[in-house]
Formats: C-alpha cells, sequence, structure tokens
C-alpha cells in the first residue's frame, strides 16, 4: 500500500462511553483513572468481533484531556489502552490529549483524529460515541453515518446523529443491517 493509499471502512469508536463503562463525578461523565476502574461494557467484544468479520477497521478516536488537566498522565493512558488492545480487536488508537483551550484540531468536535493518516474511506465509515462532540467529529469527518449510544446525559445534542442507540452491540447490528458491510 502506498502512503497515501487509502485503507477500507472503519468503525471510529469513543472510548469512554462506547468501550467501557463512565465514571461520573458531579454528574458529569468522565475516564477512568486506573485499571481498577476500567470497566468493558457488556456486549462490547461481540459487537467489535462482528464488525472485524465483517471488514470493518476498529479505530478508537478519544480525548483525554485530563493529561493536559494533569489529572491523569499520558502513560496511564497508553496503559489502559494496552489492557483494551489485549481484550479487544482494536486496530488503532487515536487520542487527543488537548484541553479546548489548546485550540488544536485532534480534539473532537474537530474531525482531526478521525481523518489522521493512516486514511480510511471516511465516507463507508460510522462514527459511534455517547456525547455530541462524538456526533459532530464525524459529521466534519464525513463519514457515512454518526452513532449515539445515548445514555440521556444532561447536556444538548446540536446535530442529530443518524441513529441513536443503547449499546455499541445495538450500534454493530444496525452498521451491519441498513448500513450494511463494507
Amino acid at each position: 500500500m502506498g502512503i497515501n493509499a487509502v485503507k477500507g471502512p472503519a468503525v471510529f469508536l469513543d472510548r469512554d462511553g462506547v468501550l467501557n463503562r463512565t465514571m461520573f463525578r458531579d454528574g458529569k461523565p468522565i475516564p477512568p483513572q486506573s485499571l481498577g476502574e476500567l470497566e468493558i461494557l457488556p456486549g462490547v467484544a461481540e459487537a467489535l468481533s462482528r464488525l472485524k468479520a465483517a471488514g470493518y477497521s476498529l479505530v478508537v478516536v478519544t480525548n483525554q484531556p485530563d493529561v493536559a488537566r494533569r489529572v491523569t498522565t499520558i502513560e496511564m493512558v497508553e496503559e489502559l489502552h494496552r489492557f483494551l488492545g489485549r481484550q479487544l480487536p482494536i486496530d488503532e488508537f487515536r487520542v487527543c490529549v488537548h484541553d479546548d483551550g489548546d485550540r488544536c484540531e485532534c480534539r473532537k468536535p474537530k474531525p482531526g483524529l478521525l481523518l489522521a493518516a493512516p486514511h480510511y474511506d471516511v465516507a463507508r465509515s460510522v462514527m459511534v460515541g455517547d456525547r455530541w462532540r462524538d456526533v459532530d467529529a464525524g459529521r466534519a469527518a464525513g463519514v457515512g453515518a454518526t452513532i449515539l449510544v445515548d445514555y440521556g446525559y444532561d447536556e444538548e445534542i446540536p446535530n442529530e446523529p443518524t441513529v441513536r442507540v443503547g449499546s455499541l452491540l445495538e450500534a454493530s447490528e444496525w452498521i451491519l443491517g441498513p448500513f450494511g458491510t463494507p
């Protein structure tokens, strides 16, 4: 594959709330801070295995601003990803460690994490997330569909996703149904 070659379609996955259980502090969702707090959600392994078998690349795209805020370290984020990578058939982890004030292009809702090399066929790809930032990043990148795992968070969703579901397993069923296989 050449340096500028485009890979096939991907399922871009937010991490916290999609792959693993989100923690809550003061009513706001926060990421796990250690391996002891990391809990893979039910149905995630099955969903990812089905998507992988159907030919999708599985790419985690996650904002981790607690690194910039000095609440956690990049080493801890990488440790969590190594653990997830051993348990789940994930092809790639893409991480933004910036906070909103950094104005980077990789922090969702901007599309930088989805559009970074190696490049995937975004028009045939899907973004699955549990927050409005995920939906907007997918739309900005031009993915074929955006899926919101809807936990009923107390936040406005400025742009309606293609579909709302209750879990990644339900999202995988939708992707492999109406959206079609790659």
